[in-house]
């Protein structure tokens, strides 16, 4: 892993934001399932991405890349049958999302399916679908605490499921998926509140786009699912990721010259919501040439602010809270203690060797806005891309210069972050391999 050494320096430029990662996976297994070609066009190569790539492979889908220029790659997929052999191997790296979805998916064709991981993804809960499988008398085995090591066979069955709405929406949108193709009607039944609910809508868009009808009924939180029915072939094209952006518009917050391009306006994306959380901290808005820049004015806090519904964004909003006069709560984060690394411990612990004043509150980050950060001091990323990226944002607005460890990190969904970073006019370099 490399450590950088971060230079204490403002950001200005245009920064073209890369396609979503989430909207991106959906794509790819939903053409994936589907007879004949399609086009997702659009896609960056991050370590996620090829990791639901190649999970699609082993399940029969021919894939080819061409690249498309600035890093981006145009996929053709063909839905095909799987291989013969009576099992097959799914390699998810560290990518929740890969591991959450395919798991249903996986179901529907004949064989074992054992899912390796790397990183934390093996201690990430799982727990809904071995209470699915246990109770269907379907075969499943996890064969580490730590490590993933997970076997499933058999066929899901179409019926009546169930699932807390406060659990991750990946299981949900593994579900979703899965369920259409099944000989029978589904309903699944949300209890209580619905987190995440934008990914949810970006699921249901996807699923319409390649030819499946799900019947959501919002205020129930039901969904009402025909069974036999087929993915269609349908081009697509992937759309710029908001949850990426946010460190750039808070980079503009926070006093950053920085123009954010390659985002729709209308989009539904869960994580659009960092615009009005800045907006409620103070800052403004323009709209301009295809671009939004967020522009400082004076940051204020003394609000609330309820992260449910867009997790990624949080550890740098929290860092934009930092320099905000008076005192911000971010509430309702359980689900932060759950990704790459707890990063409600790990935002709290790394703002705060940088001079901010930041504690963890329960499930919420209560933050009392400071002067400005210091740095010169050594930082960890946790090994959590969203962390060492919203370092690298921190630095820019620090006294002095700061080293992020593991800094590397970031090509789980940003691969080329540092080098937009550097066109924007951030200094690093590097100083620890091992």
């Amino acid at each position: 892993m490399t450590d950088l050494q971060i230079q204490a320096k403002p950001l200005a430029g245009a920064v073209y934001i890369p396609p979503s990662k989430s909207l991106a996976h959906r794509a790819i297994i939903a053409a994936g399932l589907a007879q004949g070609e399609s086009q997702v066009t659009n896609v960056q190569l991050s370590d996620d991405i090829q990791a639901t790539i190649e999970a699609m492979q082993s399940l029969g889908a021919e894939i080819k890349l061409t690249e498309a220029g600035d890093q981006r790659v145009d996929l053709s997929i063909c839905g095909g049958n799987p291989s013969k052999s009576a099992s097959r191997l799914i390699d998810a790296n560290e990518s929740g999302s890969t591991l959450r979805f395919m798991i249903p998916i996986a179901s529907l064709f004949p064989g074992q399916t054992h899912f390796v991981g790397r990183g934390k993804l093996g201690s990430r809960p799982l727990d809904p679908y071995e209470k699915i499988y246990n109770e269907q008398g379907l075969f499943y085995e996890n064969l580490s605490d730590g490590a993933l090591d997970l076997r499933v066979e058999g066929k899901l069955q179409a019926g009546v499921y169930q699932l807390a709405g406060n659990i991750s929406s990946q299981f949900i949108t593994g579900l979703l998926y899965t369920l259409p193709l099944l000989e029978g009607d589904s309903t699944l039944q949300i209890t209580g509140p619905l987190e995440s609910v934008g990914y949810i809508h970006l699921t249901l868009d996807i699923l319409e786009r390649y030819g499946i009808e799900i019947d959501y009924q919002a205020e129930d939180q039901c969904f009402q699912i025909k069974g036999n029915q087929a993915y269609q072939a349908a081009d697509y094209q992937v759309e710029g990721d908001y949850s990426q952006a946010a460190f750039f518009l808070c980079a503009g917050a926070l006093g950053n010259d920085v123009w954010v391009k390659g985002l729709a306006q209308s989009s539904q994306q869960g994580d659009q919501e960092i615009i009005p959380f800045l907006k409620k901290l103070g800052a403004r808005v323009k709209n301009q040439d295809g671009g939004i820049q967020i522009l400082a004015q004076g940051l204020e806090g003394d609000c609330e602010l309820d992260g449910s519904q867009c997790p990624d964004v949080i550890p740098v909003l929290a860092l934009t809270a930092c320099l905000a006069k008076g005192e911000t709560q971010i509430k309702n984060l359980a689900r932060l203690r759950i990704k790459e690394s707890d990063r409600l411990a790990a935002t709290q612990e790394e703002l705060s060797k940088l001079g901010a004043n930041i504690q963890v509150l329960g499930d919420s980050l209560v933050i009392q806005g400071v002067d400005q950060l210091q740095g010169a001091c050594r930082v960890s990323s946790h090994k959590d891309h969203r962390i060492a990226m919203m370092l690298a944002i921190a630095s820019t607005v620090c006294q002095e210069a700061i080293i992020i460890e593991d800094a590397d990190s970031v090509s789980k969904s940003y691969p080329y972050f540092w080098e937009d970073f550097a066109h924007l006019g951030g200094e690093y370099s590097e100083r620890n391999l091992g």
